[in-house]
């Protein structure tokens, strides 16, 4: 077989990482003794990957597999899948749980890639497996088409219920400000203003970052010395980090009080990177993870539908609530690792373990919380649009105490199934990048919320 591969990469990750386990990946390849077509380095860019596209189709390729190397956003993936008739997968690797940086955050890139070959309705089969292991069953059950993204169809809309239809009520009227265009290739983080409406009753506010920027920028002194004096005082390390991208940072804390009491926001749903950090010179994730502690979600990437499912969660949990990402699966430990950058609120600290500041792990620009996620059962939730069907999605786990996994605030959890199972209908479900994530079990009340709201229900 004439097997095509397009090795996708970000050089924002782990560079000399990723092209080792490219090297590792290749090896397993070469091993099947297929005839391997195709680029043999990492594809940063559009136009090396539409090079690699067009070597593929000259050559006449019988299958086409995308290495996800690091994470990449799917805008690449979507016209990989629309460009070739032939059958695609892709294949993921996990890294070390190594209490450093995610180096290559590739499960991500397969979670983000999946959704949006869902939305185009684009069959593929995936593959999560370590290439330094024993992989070639898996790759031979791969290109067998052995290995597809099945279609996992979603549950009935539940029955209301007294509780769920408060909180559906207590969500109609609520605003959110959506701060700048979501990324190029998140697809996850699509809405349409009006089906919003509709299926909730929230209002969104569509703002410029330059909006944040000049509210960031207007802020005085003495409220960026209280800020800092706040954090001072909850966490480990601050003097640490550089001082003058500190402060901006927490001005944008500042800038985005202003915006919510001007606008009577609820809820934000902003574009951080990169121009927080290439344009602005601050991170906003330490202040995001402040105002999740005041109970004033912030979703990342401007993931609309990711602030609603937080407002959701919020009322049902009446707690703090965490936009997540699922970033690791280990099979043989059955356990998952959830992480975002460093916007966990501090409610969810483990007490055995320190708060410190820290910068974010690609931009190295401060503020940034880290600390591990402390012990307890958890309720995971998301309002999907995957496949362009709206409906509720529901898992629950167990946070373990286990060491850092990765930089940043991350937890390892034991789900309610099998690590291997959840992670099947994962992608089966072509779910959204981000989760919300509350601690205790209220897998109940929300079902009577997707009732009331209409939504079919899908519980991983």
């Amino acid at each position: 077989m004439k097997l095509g591969i397009l090795p996708l990469g970000r050089p924002t990750f782990d560079v000399p990482f990723a092209e080792d386990n490219l090297a590792a990946m290749l090896s397993a390849l070469d091993a099947t003794r297929h005839e391997i077509i195709g680029p043999r380095e990492l594809l940063f860019d559009e136009g090396a990957t539409r090079a690699g596209m067009t070597e593929l189709q000259a050559a006449g390729v019988d299958q086409v597999l995308i290495l996800q190397v690091t994470f990449a956003d799917a805008s690449m993936t979507v016209a990989i899948g629309a460009e070739f008739d032939q059958p695609l997968s892709i294949w993921a690797i996990p890294e070390p749980r190594s209490g450093g940086r995610l180096r290559l955050n590739s499960l991500c890139g397969l979670n983000l890639a999946a959704h949006a070959l869902g939305l185009i309705d684009r069959d593929f089969g995936w593959l999560f497996a370590d290439p330094a292991g024993e992989v070639g069953e898996d790759l031979t059950a791969l290109f067998r088409g052995a290995r597809p993204a099945r279609d996992l169809p979603l549950g009935a809309v539940p029955a209301a219920t007294r509780e769920g239809e408060a909180i559906a009520r207590a969500i109609r009227g609520r605003r959110i400000a959506r701060i700048g265009e979501h990324p190029v290739g998140f697809d996850t983080c699509a809405y349409d203003p009006g089906s919003l409406k509709a299926l909730a009753g929230v209002e969104v506010d569509a703002m410029d970052l330059d909006d944040l920027f000049s509210a960031a920028r207007a802020a005085t002194s003495e409220t960026a010395g209280a800020l800092r004096a706040e954090v001072a005082g909850q966490v480990d390390g601050l003097d640490d980090v550089d001082q003058d991208e500190l402060d901006r940072s927490l001005r944008l804390k500042a800038g985005l009080d202003d915006l919510r009491g001007t606008g009577r926001y609820d809820a934000f749903a902003i574009r951080c990177w990169p121009e927080t950090f290439t344009e602005y010179g601050g991170a906003v994730c330490g202040p995001a993870a402040m105002l999740g502690m005041a109970r004033v979600p912030c979703a990342c990437e401007a993931d609309v539908y990711g602030a609603l499912t937080q407002l959701i969660l919020l009322q049902a949990a009446q707690a703090p609530v965490f936009l997540t990402d699922l970033v690791d699966m280990d099979v043989r430990d059955n356990t998952g690792v959830v992480w975002h950058c460093g916007q966990a609120p501090l409610s969810m600290r483990d007490p055995e373990g320190p708060a410190e500041a820290t910068i974010h792990t690609n931009r190295k620009r401060p503020l940034l919380l880290q600390f591990t996620l402390k012990p307890g059962p958890v309720t995971f939730l998301r309002i999907s649009q995957a496949k362009g069907r709206p409906h509720m999605v529901l898992a629950c786990g167990e946070m373990l105490r286990r060491p850092m996994a990765f930089t940043g605030t991350s937890g390892v959890v034991r789900f309610e199934r099998e690590a291997g199972a959840v992670l099947d209908d994962v992608i089966a479900s072509r779910l959204e990048h981000h989760m919300a994530l509350a601690y205790g079990d209220h897998r109940a009340m929300l079902r009577g919320v997707a009732g009331a709201m209409g939504l079919p229900l899908l519980e991983l």
